[in-house]
């Protein structure tokens, strides 16, 4: 343990398959790990105290309803590589800690006196020893993998609450289950029965929180609508936003109105585009690039500057001339580019980001045409009996749901040639960044029905299962699992992490995941998900069309 600089194994693309233990693959620096563990370890601790006040005053949960989610997700792979913004949580956790230790004492509540509750925040100490509450302070294979699971879950769990909370959704339950799987984690005598109900009761409130996000996006914005996208570029000079956030994007609009800069989005934003509220303002010009690994020529070309709502930023080179005209909010962050921080409101002044852009070129066109989205639940609920009658004429034989990531790792052709070699009655199911492996290879329609219906953005997956749940009761099937539709599913980070939760939760099977399993998944781990859930990795192109479609 105290050989390796670091220790992180939370991505698929974890150095060997096992674990960084130099620098992240992803960029990530050992005392930026450092610090993130640190950040990790007061969050266990706030939320082990709040969950025992919670048992007698559940008001506390408001208290920590900023600090847990916003520390959680600032550690999420690609989202914050600045050590300064980091351990200026760290510093926020500690007085909120203090705050709530002095709330028990005056309710007379015994601590457990656990490490996370007991330790008093001492930053250089804590260098000084090391990875004292890394993830390998768990010495016991099986229960750091049920603890992790529970960990990276509720990761992504705090991404998506996040945004739900910026358009003002809140549910104050999910807050309580983050503190009480925090307690439960930072328990050193937590057995594994208690840690495998844990990791189900996180699935659990992945939907939860995934809904809350469902109804604050279409509560904002109206739902996603079947919309063609531009790939192409104007003449104007251009704003690229990146990341998830839709209420960033929103206000970036406004502000962007008739000033002669255009709008484009990258990667995960690109589905802004389906809301009739976001796709009303002309300037919305259209998607620029694809998936979040390739920005790094994307950003090149495209000029103008960039804004980063959330995580999937990949460090630039330092001769990237991009590196200057790169703005984060929210958070993500990133050594040398301004933040852009909301006021007391939620009110963001991107004047900075506009002006900037008035001095650039208008982008480079990389591509031109359209790609086809907008199809979330209610889209898809839109066109039911037109499914349903493909569906019972045979005409579509089966439904895969291909959602999740995008990665660098030449294994992900994979998906791509899945998805070229899939049969014409097959109709993929898709919502990620996972997209931008396919969604350009004009597959075709069936009976005016594409044959790639994209959801939106990874928490999207949601609509996935509430068509699914549909489909039962319309085919008055007797599970899930008997209807007409696998599950092919790529991941890379942590919110596909709670994605997968959600859907072992609401009792889904036989679902395949890649290209590689996750790291932080021990055999014995493994053998339970496998033998209860028949989960699976993926084999070769040939062999999985056999299995998942026949």
């Amino acid at each position: 343990m105290t050989e390796n600089q670091m220790f992180c194994f939370q991505c698929q693309e974890t150095a060997k398959g096992t674990g960084c233990t130099v620098q992240g693959v992803c960029g990530k620096k050992a005392e930026t790990n450092l610090w993130q563990d640190l950040l990790l370890s007061v969050v266990r601790g706030v939320g082990t105290i709040a969950h025992e006040i919670g048992k007698v005053d559940n008001t506390i949960y408001n208290k920590v309803e900023d600090f847990i989610p916003d520390a959680l997700f600032s550690t999420i792979t690609n989202a914050n590589f600045d050590d300064a913004a980091i351990l200026q949580r760290v510093d926020t956790g500690l007085w909120l800690k203090a705050d709530l230790l002095k709330k028990a004492e005056e309710l007379h509540i015994r601590l457990p006196q656990w490490n996370e509750v007991t330790w008093g925040g001492e930053k250089a100490e804590y260098a000084e020893e090391g990875k004292r509450e890394g993830v390998l302070r768990t010495e016991n294979e099986d229960i750091r993998s049920l603890k992790e699971l529970t960990v990276l879950g509720l990761k992504g769990m705090a991404a998506y609450y996040e945004h739900a909370a910026h358009l003002g959704k809140h549910q104050i339950e999910i807050i309580a289950f983050m503190c009480k799987a925090s307690h439960l984690v930072t328990n050193p005598d937590a057995s594994a029965d208690e840690l495998l109900a844990c990791v189900m009761e996180t699935g659990k409130f992945g939907v939860d929180a995934m809904a809350l996000l469902d109804a604050a996006n279409t509560g904002a914005y109206g739902n996603p609508e079947l919309t063609k996208v531009n790939i192409g570029v104007g003449k104007n000079p251009g704003i690229l936003i990146s990341g998830h956030d839709l209420k960033d994007i929103e206000q970036l609009l406004e502000q962007t109105e008739g000033t002669g800069v255009d709008v484009y989005t990258h990667g995960e934003m690109l589905p802004a585009h389906y809301y009739p509220q976001l796709k009303k303002y002309k300037h919305l010009v259209g998607n620029y690039g694809n998936a979040w690994w390739k920005q790094k020529e994307e950003f090149e070309t495209f000029n103008g500057p960039i804004v980063f709502t959330t995580n999937c930023i990949v460090p630039p080179t330092p001769k990237a001339s991009y590196k200057d005209r790169v703005f984060t909010t929210n958070s993500a962050g990133f050594p040398g580019w301004k933040h852009i921080q909301a006021d007391a409101n939620g009110r963001k002044d991107f004047s900075e980001v506009i002006a900037l852009a008035k001095q650039c070129k208008a982008p480079t066109a990389i591509e031109q045409g359209e790609i086809v989205g907008g199809f979330a639940h209610a889209q898809v609920f839109a066109l039911a009996d037109q499914v349903v009658e493909a569906v019972k004429s045979g005409a579509i034989r089966k439904f895969v749901v291909m959602s999740g990531c995008d990665g660098r790792m030449k294994s992900r052709n994979y998906y791509e040639e899945f998805a070229a070699q899939l049969p014409k009655d097959t109709v993929i199911l898709t919502s990620g960044c996972a997209k931008f492996k396919y969604n350009k290879l004009h597959l075709g329609d069936i009976n005016g029905i594409p044959r790639v219906l994209d959801a939106g953005q990874c928490n999207d997956s949601y609509s996935w299962a509430v068509v699914a749940l549909k489909l039962k009761e319309i085919f008055g099937a007797n599970d899930i699992n008997d209807l007409p539709i696998a599950f092919n599913i790529a991941w890379y980070e942590q919110k596909a992490v709670i994605v997968l939760l959600a859907l072992l939760y609401l009792g889904i099977k036989n679902i395949h995941i890649g290209p590689t399993l996750p790291a932080f998944v021990s055999p014995g781990v493994l053998k339970v998900l496998v033998e209860n859930f028949g989960l699976g990795g993926i084999t070769t192109v040939e062999e999985d069309l056999k299995t998942m479609v026949g």
